[in-house]
């Protein structure tokens, strides 16, 4: 406080001062990371830097999302850095992401409208949701020598899923027999019943927060990207009211970093047009027919080189190439 002031005088010149800095700063273009995505982000960062070396011929999780296990190399001193940083600048880093492109929010309104024009007669309580894709992801392990080996595996899945989330969910795995899941538990976003799908909130905006609620719940990564994954996971692993899945193609359209990718090919050997997001070294790509705008799969491609491959190989791949509604395990919708 200057000499001789009054706590009223101080006050006052506070304020211009505080004014006249906020005219010669420019406002920030992307909003800053709020307190809870940064608090996740430092947790992940130690959780990632403590977990112990796996044991010898021990394999890594496939590339599937939600799935991938991330070989860090961190040492403490990389934690230290990061919370070093945090401090010295005096708050949380800006997120510089920027938001969902023009021609990705065109192509996700697009395919909105046309699966809002989807028949979407009622799910009767006993009856089970059907999908089936075909695919194949890479699986990384370390042999005898301590050396990285690459192989692939069969990612084809026929799942039949209660509707009302009560009964066990049942898959067929690369073409194997009928296996029953675990009892169910409380139907979640990860493991959504058609019941629960139909309670989500159709306005994008009020579906986004209940995404990122969940994912703020339950995943200590970036939160922009888990939300695109979940969305991802219930557009292609299960079936949902036409409402609800235009909701679902809208509210990713208010995810930063969704871009448009004018050609990808599912595993079906289908070409389509993707949107997309990039994240940790690899991109995440939803395919559409060019056409109707129906999903076709999900791809990820790596963006840079890494023990995966090389930038530009594709680590997991998986094509829709059947959905609907039957009665009992093991049926199939009719053609």
């Amino acid at each position: 406080m200057t000499t001789g002031s009054t706590p009223q005088q101080h006050d006052a010149t506070e304020s211009v001062e505080r004014d006249e800095l906020a005219r010669l700063v420019p406002t920030p273009p992307y909003r800053d990371i709020d307190a809870d995505r940064l608090l996740h982000r430092k947790a992940h960062v130690l959780r990632e830097t403590t977990t112990p070396a796996t044991g010898p011929n021990k394999s890594f999780r496939s590339r599937l999302p939600r799935r991938r296990w991330a070989v860090v190399l961190a040492s403490g001193a990389l934690v230290g850095a990061v919370v070093t940083g945090v401090s010295v600048f005096g708050g949380s880093p800006p997120d510089t992401t920027p938001p969902a492109s023009a021609e990705s929010a065109h192509l996700l309104e697009r395919a909105a409208l046309a699966a809002a024009q989807k028949p979407g007669g009622a799910v009767r309580r006993d009856q089970y949701t059907y999908v089936q894709t075909v695919g194949r992801s890479a699986v990384l392990s370390e042999g005898p020598d301590g050396q990285m080996q690459r192989s692939s595996r069969d990612e084809g899945l026929e799942q039949w899923t209660y509707s009302d989330g009560s009964r066990a969910t049942v898959q067929s795995r690369a073409g194997g027999p009928l296996v029953t899941l675990e009892p169910p538990g409380a139907a979640s976003m990860n493991s959504p019943s058609y019941k629960l799908l139909s309670g989500l909130p159709t306005e994008p905006g009020a579906l986004l927060e209940r995404v990122y609620q969940d994912v703020r719940r339950n995943h200590g990564a970036d939160d922009d990207q888990e939300a695109f994954v979940t969305i991802g996971d219930l557009l292609r692993h299960s079936v949902a009211p036409p409402a609800v899945s235009a909701s679902l193609y809208r509210a990713a359209a208010h995810i930063p970093g969704v871009v448009l990718i004018s050609d990808a090919v599912d595993a079906a050997g289908r070409h389509g047009v993707a949107v997309a997001r990039a994240h940790d070294g690899e991109r995440s790509e939803w395919i559409f027919d060019a056409n109707s705008l129906r999903l076709l799969g999900e791809r990820t491609v790596l963006v840079k080189d890494g023990p995966w491959g090389t930038a530009g190989s594709v680590v997991t791949s998986i094509a829709i190439v059947g959905r609907g509604v039957v009665d009992s395990p093991g049926q199939r919708p009719h053609a």
